[in-house]
């Protein structure tokens, strides 16, 4: 023997002496013990079978509705200089407030009277422009009185073309008298002559007649050359009326080119108007640009151009302000496997970052600290960070969002879906299910009425 122990086998105990083994044969602690068993299934079972409202999580902040009464940066138009600040960080300040005030950095604007410089520029270009107008309306009464008047000179050589024109017919029929007289001239003579010769007529009746024949060439010829005469006159005439065209439309000419001129220098004395005009009104609100007021009433959250003296350029920030009239809204954002589970109207649950709460993720109405909201808009392009973007306005039926959250604050939204046995909920689990679709009673009638739309 090695002697190991102390102990000898004579001297141990029997179990059934034992307390624990006293304790354990007892049959009343066994029946306790399933008769709790048997509540805690009970209980279980139940418990099984007790509603469990399916959500979809989200997390966000606060935010508002309107995109004008989020906070924002109130930048300058121009480039300049910090001249005087009129506020103070966490000042009050209404529409129209001043802010800060400016000065100019760019030579050109340095001008202090400027804007009426400018006005006299455009007031001496004005009266260029009345002065070329004026030429306008002149040379136009120039050229009707020309017109006018070369009218009455055509109308005067006209009358005494168709004059030298009569005259012509007129010397014709003369002509033709003198060719007439001259043959019965020449044919009595002829008879005298023959006459004479038989003896049957005296040497006098025969000179009578060669001095009639005689007197009648002579009347001929005259009448031809006052025929051709006439015809001399008719080509004058038309002559004259050449002239007369040319020369008036010489005159009329150079007072239309004249014209042409004083239009040009008209519409360039009107654009030169225009561009100085231009000039004036934003140098005018440029000048205005030195003085920066608020947009709207709200609060100076921070001043981002600091000091006197400071330059900054085009665009520069100059001071954030957070409008007092804020309609606050909470974005949240999700997932996109979760977003056709969301519907505009759609209640949530919302927990504000450091406000209390005691969350009951399945049952809802149990939860404490919870804020009613409800859906309403859903972005439909996905952001930057591979989530949805959904806007959430508040429910002040379930209970009015605390005074004393701002824009920028954290949350986490809970919308929820349908009501679905614990069981359910636990097998969904598991299997790694999507909860089960959900569609608010107006957005059921909307597609109902689509659908019917349709099917007319």
């Amino acid at each position: 023997m090695l002697n190991i122990t102390n102990n000898h086998l004579g001297k141990i105990k029997r179990i059934e002496t034992s307390t624990s083994f006293q304790f354990v044969k007892n049959k009343n602690h066994f029946l306790k013990l399933d008769r709790i068993l048997y509540i805690l299934a009970i209980i279980f079972i139940i418990f099984m079978f007790l509603p469990w409202t399916q959500f979809v999580t989200g997390r966000g902040n606060v935010t508002t509705l309107s995109p004008e009464n989020r906070p924002q940066s109130i930048e300058s138009a121009i480039a300049g200089r910090v001249e005087k600040w009129y506020v103070n960080e966490g000042d009050y300040v209404e529409k129209g407030d001043t802010i800060v005030h400016i000065s100019e950095v760019k030579d050109k604007f340095f001008d202090p009277d400027l804007i009426n410089r400018t006005a006299n520029q455009v007031e001496a270009k004005r009266q260029s422009f009345n002065s070329y107008n004026s030429k306008v309306q002149s040379l136009n009464y120039q050229i009707n009185a020309l017109k006018e008047t070369r009218d009455l000179k055509l109308e005067q050589a006209q009358n005494k073309l168709k004059q030298a024109k009569l005259k012509v017919q007129s010397d014709s029929i003369d002509l033709q008298a003198a060719k007439t007289q001259l043959t019965i001239a020449q044919r009595q003579f002829d008879r005298f002559d023959k006459l004479y010769n038989e003896g049957l007529k005296a040497l006098t009746d025969l000179e009578n007649k060669r001095l009639k024949l005689q007197e009648s060439q002579a009347k001929k010829i005259a009448q031809e050359n006052k025929l051709l005469s006439s015809k001399n006159e008719v080509i004058n005439a038309k002559i004259e009326i050449s002239s007369i065209k040319a020369s008036f439309q010489d005159k009329i000419s150079k007072a239309k080119s004249e014209r042409f001129t004083a239009l040009s220098s008209k519409f360039d004395a009107e654009a030169g108007i225009n561009k100085l005009e231009n000039k004036l009104t934003n140098f005018q609100v440029r000048s205005g640009l030195n003085y920066i007021t608020a947009p709207q009433n709200g609060y100076i959250n921070q001043a981002i151009q600091k000091g006197i003296g400071e330059t900054f350029k085009e665009g520069a920030e100059m001071v954030s302000i957070v409008p007092s009239q804020d309609d606050l809204a909470v974005e949240t954002f999700v997932a996109p496997r979760d977003l056709p589970l969301i519907n505009k109207g759609q209640k949530i649950r919302i927990i504000f970052d450091g406000w209390p709460v005691i969350f009951f993720s399945g049952w809802p109405n149990l939860s404490y600290g919870t804020y009613g909201g409800e859906v309403f808009a859903i972005e439909r392009n996905i952001s930057k960070n591979g989530k949805y973007r959904v806007l959430i306005k508040p429910d002040n039926s379930f209970k009015e969002w605390p005074e004393a959250i701002r824009p920028g604050m954290g949350t986490r939204t809970f919308a929820l879906l349908k009501d679905v046995p614990v069981w359910y909920e636990i097998w969904r689990q598991i299997n790694g299910f999507p909860p089960d679709y959900y569609v608010p009673e107006n957005q059921k009638n909307k597609k109902q009425q689509q659908n019917n739309k349709k099917a007319k």
